[in-house]
């Protein structure tokens, strides 16, 4: 598998697990596999939710801020990256 660098998170909302990933490159869409990575994080992640400006979305595009339910703590600066088969 390989994968292609598609932004980085902005911050994380840890009562509610949803990490804010920027999105510079590429496209999300529910049901893509991520993979986190920061100095302490190191995360894989199936989307099952997104939300862009608060409203749900089935792809977010460059230039968007997605907010993504996430199981696990994320920290700004983490790289995310899509993976693909």
């Amino acid at each position: 598998m390989s994968e292609i660098e598609v932004g980085s998170v902005n911050k994380y909302f840890d009562k509610i697990g949803v990490g804010m990933i920027q999105v510079t490159q590429g496209e999300l869409a529910i049901g893509d596999t991520l993979h986190i990575k920061g100095n302490s994080t190191d995360l894989t992640a199936t989307i099952s939710s997104m939300q862009v400006q608060r409203q749900p979305v089935q792809t977010a595009k460059p230039g968007d801020e997605a907010g993504i339910k996430l199981d696990s703590k994320v920290r700004q600066h983490d790289k995310v990256y899509k993976v693909t088969a």
